[in-house]
């Protein structure tokens, strides 16, 4: 298998796709993004790199930052996380407020806007969220081996301005009790992690971990393998909110997908995937980053659902 033509033709591909969706206009910054724009990197196993198209751009990780803060989050409280948000799939968009009012202020799972924003609340852990924040950075500086990744200020005060949305899911949970910090400093932890900016070779090299069944590839542990299956086992279920059985059912493989248009995919033992294309789908999900994905797993195999190959 020709990884590196299959990477080529890909970028080809989605270069000349016609329908590339529609940037996520209801943040001030992401509306202002170049749709054409597209994107991929692949992180093998082995130690290789393959990149293609705007590879080495940067962008708002959004909603992909959910992984790495839920694995922090996880490191601070354990399994007692779970006591504050579900591992189920929503079926709902991903900003919905409805659910929670059935629930009793317990978020579906960890990658809907309320899931992470309980996440946010465990990682803020008594601090201000300059702490918390640098504790991501300094957290993904380690798993991409980049110190240059930092936070885009501009689309954190876009967010800011305009997260109404947040805003009121934040305080129906703090009604119930399940936020239990100031509410304003518990979305500004939440706003600035997804303020991230990253590109896809970054991105990839952040992943790598969760390939690596928790290793981090410079032979230190990240996370135990149980929890590293656990995040990719949540990452194919709830990754791309209301159309991730769609997602699992293309592609087969864990994903997070965010509204900056990027996505982190993880075929264990193989390797770690990032694509980026700005214009999202109808669900909010990458719509040409989905589709790449899709033509990817058919090309290679990969998928949690196949056989290993003999030899593998």
């Amino acid at each position: 298998m020709d990884l590196g033509n299959i990477v080529n033709e890909l970028v080809a591909a989605m270069q000349a796709q016609e329908d590339r969706g529609t940037v996520a206009s209801y943040i001030p910054e992401l509306a202002k993004i170049d749709p054409g724009q597209f994107g991929i990197a692949i992180a093998t196993a082995d130690g290789r790199m393959l990149a293609g198209g705007d590879a080495d751009t940067g962008f708002s990780i959004q909603s992909v930052s959910k992984v790495f803060a839920l694995t922090l989050a996880l490191g601070k409280v354990g399994d007692q996380l779970w006591e504050r948000v579900g591992r189920e799939p929503s079926g709902n968009p991903f900003n919905s407020i409805t659910q929670l009012e059935h629930e009793q202020g317990i978020p579906r799972n960890p990658f809907i806007n309320a899931g992470a924003i309980v996440v946010a609340d465990v990682n803020l852990g008594g601090h201000q969220p300059r702490v918390a924040i640098g504790e991501m950075l300094r957290f993904v500086h380690y798993l991409s081996g980049d110190d240059s990744i930092a936070i885009d200020e501009a689309v954190a005060a876009s967010e800011t301005a305009t997260g109404f949305r947040n805003l009121a899911l934040a305080n129906y949970m703090r009604a119930f009790g399940n936020v239990r910090h100031d509410v304003d400093l518990v979305l500004g932890n939440y706003i600035h992690q997804c303020a991230m900016e990253m590109s896809c070779r970054q991105l990839a090299l952040a992943g790598r971990y969760l390939m690596l069944d928790g290793r981090h590839p410079d032979g230190g542990r990240v996370v135990s393998p149980r929890r590293a299956r656990r995040i990719n086992a949540l990452m194919l279920t709830c990754g791309h909110y209301d159309a991730s059985g769609d997602f699992a059912f293309r592609v087969g493989i864990p994903g997070k997908s965010g509204v900056g248009g990027g996505i982190l995919a993880i075929v264990p033992g193989r390797a770690s995937i990032a694509v980026w294309s700005p214009g999202l789908n109808a669900n909010g999900n990458s719509c040409l980053g989905t589709l790449a994905l899709e033509e990817l797993a058919r090309r290679t195999g990969w998928s949690v659902f196949s056989p290993l190959e003999e030899g593998d």
